[in-house]
């Protein structure tokens, strides 16, 4: 059965802090159902009601242009471990690239990692809760590093050339490209 609340409590915050993935899924009105999963120590609760997540460049922005045309965005954690438990965050999101007036107080609340492209942030609608019996138990074996290793390698004129093209979404939607590279690393920000 499930639970709805209006905002994060301390043991759902326990509870996403202990996962080494989340999903998360986006639509805008007329264009596909986007659904990617996210890892690496990226998700932030900054108060029971406000959520953000740092975003890597990847092979769309998909969310980007689907928050910029219509906001909805759920976020959703798997207990993989004991207890068993699904929990989705509802809300309302947008992005916040390294541009933008916000960037560096948000960027603070994170370890950027090579490769960053935008922080999203997310206003929680509500929160749920569902039993996650039907989940399988797993173990983490280890991060991958492939994405990380691939950014912290590559060129960074090269890397905001590319990422300059993706001003648009795989329906066409429109998406804002950050407009410099972020390596990470040491003297990036850290939490």
């Amino acid at each position: 059965m499930a639970d709805f609340f209006d905002r994060l409590d301390g043991k759902h915050i326990a509870m996403i802090e202990q996962q080494p993935v989340f999903f998360v899924a986006t639509a805008a009105q007329d264009g596909r159902i986007n659904l990617s999963p996210k890892g690496y120590d990226a998700f932030r609760v900054l108060t029971p009601t406000v959520v953000a997540y740092l975003d890597l460049g990847g092979s769309g922005n998909e969310t980007h242009a689907h928050l910029a045309a219509d906001g909805r965005i759920t976020i959703m954690f798997c207990n993989f471990q004991q207890p068993a438990l699904i929990l989705r965050i509802y809300g309302r999101g947008r992005a916040v690239l390294p541009q933008d007036e916000e960037w560096e107080a948000l960027a603070a609340q994170f370890t950027l990692l090579p490769g960053t492209r935008q922080i999203f942030v997310i206003d929680v609608d509500s929160v749920q809760t569902s039993c996650g019996w039907g989940v399988p138990l797993m173990t983490l074996e280890s991060e991958r590093n492939t994405l990380t290793k691939y950014h912290a390698n590559a060129d960074p004129e090269a890397w905001a050339a590319k990422v300059s093209t993706r001003i648009s979404s795989i329906d066409g939607l429109p998406t804002r490209a950050t407009d410099r590279y972020i390596a990470g690393g040491p003297g990036a920000h850290s939490n």
